[in-house]
């Protein structure tokens, strides 16, 4: 006969997130009449789930999606010896707050160092995009480029900051996609509603206040292991965890019946449900041996250069057709994140592109080509921008002043080119716009009220909530 202990371990992580679902349940006794999201839209809908491509350590705007010629122009010299010096005022730099007191990195790095790659426009909107990323320049119609980010934190800790809306410094608050989780839910039975691929460093969880019921699932793509529990520690076969289930669920049917209206009881029985049904679900989905050739190649499944982040993308268009509402893909390993390049930036980034560029067009155009693209948004991000100045030889420090990213499908405009950055690239000019406006976009897309989120005592972020960007809206 089994020991009971081991009966337990697929099941630990997802009845520690049952039982973390009481940090919002147990509250509905706190403030009379609240009552928790009902997973139904609360505003016309125009995006159903929503892909999240974040490139870890900080993409360099200016040889991306932001054009600087006059990098090149004064090339060498001094900021103070261009006609831009004023991007140097005191006033416009006094929003950075400094994480790490006399570190090398997050300078102003005032020596121009010129472009690295040359530009060529793309599609009807003529969008200037650089030579490393072709592929997502063939894409330029259905994307929303915002070009006047900006964050005030100039160490990595931004990534945080881009996912919460809240600079490392502060108190811990549930990032964006655990607030989809929240507000909307899950569409699968047998698929979380939230789960993330790739390496994280800075902040492993997502829930935060709300609990961690409300954390993504860490995902790997291996059909064979794909996640902690994917298969039992010990030698159990399924009709046995059934029958465990099975009882689990009598017992709590028993005490839902004693103690009715009870969340956290509620809460736990769907997670224990969940965790069994992921076992079968979560392995099948990163099976790829049923896509065509033609859908590999797409995507670059038969490059040995893309191959890795190619098989991330398609798993998350699988993961998108079986009801997961937030991916989260993160890429860049290393604990700052690989594309933080303070020196050989040139060599950095145009290798990583390479392996990043053609698995995004696929991505994109194989949604398009399955309907899905209407209905899934897909964000490209990255935690702050690189400085129009060197550091080193051939680099570029930290830049929280500037920088871009962009959305493409669920409800976006394609081909606009929203905001701008000035002539350097320093500073966010033409509609600037925080961090929190991404996040209210991507709330309002997917039919939540970014002002309505809430739990008893405790608003969304209590402070800027962001505002929707209006202008890439179609």
């Amino acid at each position: 006969m089994s020991s009971p202990r081991q009966h337990t371990p697929f099941l630990r992580r997802d009845i520690l997130g049952g039982l973390g679902s009481i940090a919002v349940a147990s509250m509905l006794k706190a403030e009379e009449g609240w009552r928790p999201p009902s997973g139904l839209p609360m505003l016309p809908q125009k995006a159903k789930r929503v892909i999240w491509l974040f490139m870890r350590g900080g993409v360099s705007h200016m040889e991306s999606f932001d054009p600087k010629p006059m990098l090149t122009k004064y090339a060498g010299k001094s900021i103070d010896e261009t006609p831009y010096s004023d991007v140097l005022s005191p006033e416009k730099l006094e929003n950075v707050r400094v994480v790490v007191v006399n570190d090398a990195n997050g300078k102003q790095r005032n020596v121009i160092y010129p472009l690295q790659i040359g530009y060529k426009r793309y599609g009807q909107c003529g969008v200037e995009i650089s030579d490393w990323f072709p592929n997502i320049g063939s894409c330029a119609d259905e994307i929303a480029f915002i070009r006047s980010m900006w964050t005030t934190d100039n160490n990595h800790g931004a990534q945080v900051q881009f996912a919460s809306g809240r600079h490392m410094l502060e108190p811990r608050v549930p990032t964006i996609g655990a607030w989809v989780n929240y507000g909307l839910g899950s569409m699968s039975d047998n698929l979380p509603s939230f789960v993330n691929m790739g390496p994280r460093y800075f902040d492993t969880r997502d829930g935060h206040y709300l609990g961690p019921a409300y954390d993504a699932i860490n995902l790997k793509v291996d059909p064979k292991n794909p996640l902690t529990f994917a298969a039992p520690e010990f030698q159990i076969g399924r009709g046995e965890q059934a029958a465990q289930f099975d009882l689990i669920h009598k017992l709590n049917t028993l005490n839902a019946e004693q103690y009715p209206g009870d969340q956290t009881l509620a809460a736990r029985m769907k997670s224990y449900q969940l965790a069994y049904n992921m076992q079968a679900a979560v392995p099948e989905t990163m099976n790829l041996d049923g896509e065509s050739a033609e859908t590999k190649k797409l995507y670059g499944l038969d490059e040995k250069v893309t191959e890795p982040f190619a098989r991330q993308l398609l798993v998350a268009r699988r993961l998108a057709e079986r009801g997961v509402r937030f991916i989260q893909i993160q890429h860049g390993d290393g604990a700052a994140g690989a594309w933080d390049s303070h020196s050989g930036l040139k060599k950095n980034h145009s290798s990583l592109a390479q392996r990043v560029d053609k698995p995004i067009s696929g991505l994109l155009k194989d949604l398009k080509q399955r309907g899905m693209l209407d209905d899934t948004l897909v964000v490209f991000a990255t935690e702050f921008g690189r400085t129009p100045g060197t550091q080193g030889s051939d680099g570029r420090d930290h830049h929280p002043y500037g920088f871009s990213v962009w959305m493409a499908g669920g409800g976006v405009k394609g081909g606009t080119i929203h905001g701008s950055t000035d002539e350097l690239g320093f500073h966010a000019v033409e509609h600037p716009h925080y961090v929190t406006d991404v996040h209210a976009t991507i709330l309002h897309l997917l039919g939540l009220d970014p002002h309505k989120l809430e739990i008893p005592g405790r608003k969304r972020l209590e402070r800027d909530f962001g505002k929707v960007i209006g202008q890439v809206l179609a």
